[in-house]
């Protein structure tokens, strides 16, 4: 997309004023689209000089300021095109808002993070998430482990106690004398 200075768009829009020019006869003078001229023409007449100045950054919207402009959009009487010019923002952009918020809701207003994530930090991410779950599943490996092993201690002892009870020491066990 072409980018075209603020000194050439208020010199199209000063001969339009001073000299009652058309759009069409401005375009062919300068070898600019017909449209884009009119276009500029017609966001002068709606919003003045501020309007044919061009953004030097992208520029990040909030929720509540979105749904400000579609509410206001939907409220008053106006077009989408002047709408667009009291927001400063494009009128596409008011139509992609408005319908995003009809079909999706308030969600579909937030900020969505642009792209597929790289796959180097997928990696690292699973590896610290299996590399935690394996720490985890082995101290519980571990821990049942042990459980079992006393389990089983306590059981042979249980066993020998009774044995010692009902039939005495062992006969092999030589006594002294």
């Amino acid at each position: 997309m072409v980018k075209y200075s603020p000194v050439l768009k208020a010199q199209i829009i000063s001969e339009h004023l001073d000299h009652d020019i058309g759009g069409a006869e401005l375009a062919r003078k300068y070898c600019l689209p017909k449209r884009q001229v009119n276009d500029w023409i017609h966001q002068y007449h709606l919003g003045g000089v501020e309007t044919i100045r061009s953004q030097k950054s992208k520029r990040k919207f909030s929720v509540e300021f979105k749904l400000n402009v579609i509410d206001y959009y939907q409220t008053h009487d106006e077009s989408l095109a002047e709408v667009a010019v009291k927001y400063q923002v494009l009128a596409s952009q008011i139509s992609v808002w408005r319908t995003t918020f009809i079909r999706e809701g308030y969600n579909g207003l937030k900020a969505h993070p642009k792209g597929r994530p790289t796959k180097m930090k997928r990696k690292k991410k699973q590896i610290r998430q299996l590399e935690k779950q394996s720490e985890i599943e082995r101290l519980r490996r571990e821990l049942a482990q042990k459980n079992q092993a006393l389990y089983e201690t306590k059981l042979e002892n249980d066993i020998l106690k009774k044995s010692m009870t009902l039939f005495g020491p062992s006969k092999d066990v030589k006594r002294p004398k």
